[in-house]
């Protein structure tokens, strides 16, 4: 059985992928693309004591490296990025929110931390390039 499993690695990894991807995608696209939506993301992010250039980054992380782990290129520095800002997100906002957000952000943060660690997997860009 083990044998069997291993053999699905590559398809696990590519399911790791374009969950946190999609998800970091669709989020960080309303804060990017809609007219003005980035300023009030980031004047949110001063309203949470922390300098509103990090609204910036954080909004670009989660679009930009949700589409780059969709496609499995830079993975392991997109999943890196998208992990710390869902720490950051954790302990900045989650954890005053409850257990049915927090849990969600951790979830997000650990695919992250798993993706670094393990990398793109078989069916990325990544590998198809030589960069894995």
């Amino acid at each position: 059985m083990t044998k069997w499993l291993n053999g699905l690695q590559p398809f696990g990894a590519l399911l790791m992928r374009l969950a946190l991807g999609v998800s970091m995608a669709v989020h960080g696209y309303g804060k990017v693309i809609p007219h003005g939506a980035l300023y009030h993301y980031a004047h949110y992010i001063v309203s949470l004591g922390l300098p509103s250039w990090l609204g910036y980054v954080s909004a670009f992380t989660e679009f930009a490296g949700g589409i780059l782990l969709i496609i499995g290129l830079l993975t392991r520095f997109a999943a890196a990025l998208v992990a710390i800002n869902m720490l950051a997100a954790f302990f900045y906002v989650g954890i005053h929110q409850g257990f049915g957000i927090y849990n969600y952000i951790l979830a997000l943060a650990a695919l992250g931390i798993m993706l670094t660690v393990y990398g793109a997997g078989a069916m990325a860009l990544d590998r198809k390039i030589g960069l894995a």
